[in-house]
């Protein structure tokens, strides 16, 4: 290895190792307040909770480890451009590509050892994990009620609105439904307005009390006859107590690992294996199904001629000839017809009904497939989105030209974002069967690599990250727009305010343009001088136009909290939807109060700037070149983009209205 490859190399890892600890760090520090609920009160051995975190450590590779990738490359190669070492480099004739040549190897040989990882330690860390949170439900399932859905504690299903209390003792519209002997059934059913826990950490039996609620029991009689009328017991109670014993769940062995067939814990060989069984239950009930509707078509065993007798025989024989120019029901007689549609009607209700029991079943079996493929195939692409994102994150550095903690962090937490979305919609869509689930998993890689090819083919050719001449240039042949001569007016830095004076007053004398004397005014507002003093010291200029740089100042300010007032609103608005799906109500429900403040604000200032925009054009009396109606109005939902637009805009009026006021 060559010392400059050693050199690269080293300051990668480094990077590379510091940024993947600190991420890896954060997203723990996540995953432990995502599952405080699970671990805190239940009296787990620390044990416990180091087994937690290490089964969920290796599912956070596929996050962390991307990311870490993109922003290394981006932070490294950015400050080789930045420090000048990639001059240095050009100039002994090292290319971009012969610097990343052995970066190059090191990230293909991490690719494959990421596909490694996550055919073989991802699934080991996911069935652990999956199996040790099965068993802490059932160490303490009383900690675990959640609001809102049933929950189910030995014999019994569960449900409650709300819960209240230091513990959430208190529960509020509570529903029960206790199960039959057969473990199946829901033979009884109890409703109360309000309910309370009780229990302690050892206690093997949970104490519900129920106060003001109905009792109610399915009474199955002897005669099948009286069934169909479902009779059943009602009971009023203010107070009942249930005692649920929990003895068999408390004695749980956390090791225990009865879940295995979730497609995440499976290998490349456990999800062929268990795609080949899924593709041949599906190809068994399909068939049943068939057989079943065949049979309940009556086609096998219909028995109609067999009911009627020799005289209707020999009449339908008599009539074959002329049955294809007659309706087929007009073969028979009158009660055969009534037969027939009768045994028709029957046959398609049935039909109907198997078909609607079936369909569920037929959409989730496809579902279960779709979702082992996706599983099958996003082993590869993790590996080869590795190296994607190494030809994306370094080029990049290398184009943006800064290093460090800065720019590269922003942009690469954007370029992951768009990585980590497009992959979560695709696999979405592809579950729901929109998508085909092969190019689902491979989606979000497929996407970045054009990016990749386009950033190293720059910046191997040294050419900056856009060339907006390349897009305007054509636009501006088809509009017949001359590009205004640019002069270059840094001399006048050099001049004392009365030669300045001078030249605003005499610019033509001077051989300058009259674009010469608003850099001179600027030069001398920089300096501190106010209009009044210049005016004193011989500036010929008209006093109105003091009122238009306050009109445009205003506007400018405002302007700036107005973006800074959007721009709140819309980070806020979005941490309002991840904070509700990450079931943080409270931290949900106060983004999206700020949001709601600060979007008010915006819509204040944002009058305000444009009362401050009508009062210049107004004062210049050039009411013509206000900015179109529907500028404004669409500038209202897209300010970042319209005050670019309007700024630029007031500049130019405004340097025309000090060109207009100098004498």
């Amino acid at each position: 290895m060559k010392i400059l490859d050693r050199y690269i190399l080293t300051t990668y890892l480094k990077t590379f190792f510091s940024v993947f600890a600190i991420l890896m760090l954060i997203f723990i520090l996540q995953t432990i307040w995502l599952y405080i609920r699970e671990l805190s009160g239940k009296d787990l051995d620390l044990s416990i909770i180091v087994k937690f975190i290490a089964y969920f450590t290796p599912k956070l590779i596929p996050l962390v480890l991307p990311l870490t990738i993109l922003l290394s490359s981006i932070m490294v190669f950015g400050s080789f451009a930045e420090n000048y070492e990639f001059a240095a480099m050009k100039s002994t004739g090292i290319s971009l590509q012969r610097a990343m040549s052995g970066l190059s190897i090191f990230i293909v040989i991490l690719g494959i050892v990421t596909f490694f990882f996550s055919n073989n330690v991802i699934p080991w860390a996911e069935l652990n994990f999956y199996n040790l949170r099965v068993n802490i439900y059932k160490l303490k399932p009383a900690m675990l009620l959640a609001e809102g859905q049933f929950n189910e504690v030995g014999a019994y299903n569960i449900k409650f609105d709300e819960k209240s209390g230091d513990q959430g003792q208190y529960l509020k519209n509570v529903t029960i439904h206790v199960k039959g002997a057969d473990k199946r059934t829901n033979t009884t059913v109890i409703k109360s307005k309000t309910g309370e826990l009780f229990g302690k950490e050892s206690s093997s039996v949970l104490k519900l009390i129920l106060k003001d609620g109905n009792y109610y029991h399915d009474i199955i009689p002897q005669k099948i006859q009286n069934r169909e009328k479902r009779p059943f017991a009602k009971s009023t109670f203010d107070t009942y107590t249930m005692n649920i014993d929990l003895s068999q769940l408390n004695n749980v062995d956390m090791d225990e690992k009865s879940n295995t067939e979730k497609s995440d814990m499976l290998s490349l060989k456990g999800l062929g294996v268990a795609m080949d069984s899924i593709i041949k239950k599906r190809a068994t009930e399909q068939e049943g199904t068939k057989q079943n509707l065949y049979q309940r078509a009556g086609v096998s065993n219909f028995k109609l001629a067999n009911e009627l007798d020799t005289s209707e025989i020999d009449s339908i024989q008599s009539r074959k000839d002329s049955l294809a120019k007659q309706p087929l029901l007009s073969v028979f007689d009158l009660n055969a017809q009534i037969r027939l549609v009768d045994l028709a009607s029957k046959a398609m209700f049935s039909n109907k009904q198997t078909v609607i029991a079936k369909e569920k079943t037929i959409i989730q079996s496809k579902k279960d497939l779709y979702t082992h493929m996706i599983s099958y195939h996003q082993k590869f692409a993790l590996g080869f989105a590795c190296i994607i994102l190494f030809f994306v994150g370094a080029p990049l550095g290398a184009l943006i030209r800064k290093g460090g903690l800065g720019l590269p962090m922003v942009i690469a937490i954007l370029l992951f974002l768009t990585y980590h979305f497009i992959g979560i919609f695709a696999t979405n869509s592809a579950k729901n069967g929109s998508l085909n689930p092969i190019l689902a998993s491979w989606f979000s890689t497929l996407v970045m690599l054009p990016l990749g090819v386009y950033l190293t083919k720059r910046a191997t050719a040294d050419r900056g990250l856009f060339e907006i001449g390349n897009i305007l240039d054509p636009i501006k042949k088809i509009l017949k727009i001359k590009d205004k001569e640019v002069f270059d007016y840094k001399f006048l830095l050099s001049y004392t305010n009365e030669r300045l004076i001078d030249v605003i007053n005499n610019f033509e004398d001077h051989g300058l343009e009259a674009e010469a004397r608003i850099e001179a005014l600027r030069i001398l507002e920089e300096r501190e001088n106010t209009l009044e003093a210049l005016e004193r010291n011989g500036l010929e200029i008209d006093s109105a136009y003091k009122t238009s740089e306050i009109h445009t100042r205003n506007y400018n300010d405002h302007a700036k909290f107005a973006i800074s007032l959007f721009s709140t609103g819309a980070i806020l608005l979005i941490l309002f939807f991840v904070f509700r799906n990450n079931k943080l109500p409270s931290l949900a429900e106060a983004s999206i109060q700020l949001s709601i403040v600060s979007f008010a604000l915006y819509v204040v200032y944002y009058l305000k700037s444009m009362l401050n925009l009508n009062q210049f054009y107004s004062h210049i009396k050039k009411s013509g070149k206000r900015p179109h109606v529907t500028l404004l109005i669409l500038g209202f939902s897209l300010y970042m983009i319209s005050f670019l637009f309007l700024k630029l805009k007031i500049k130019e009026d405004l340097k025309q209205n000090c060109l207009d006021s100098l004498k």
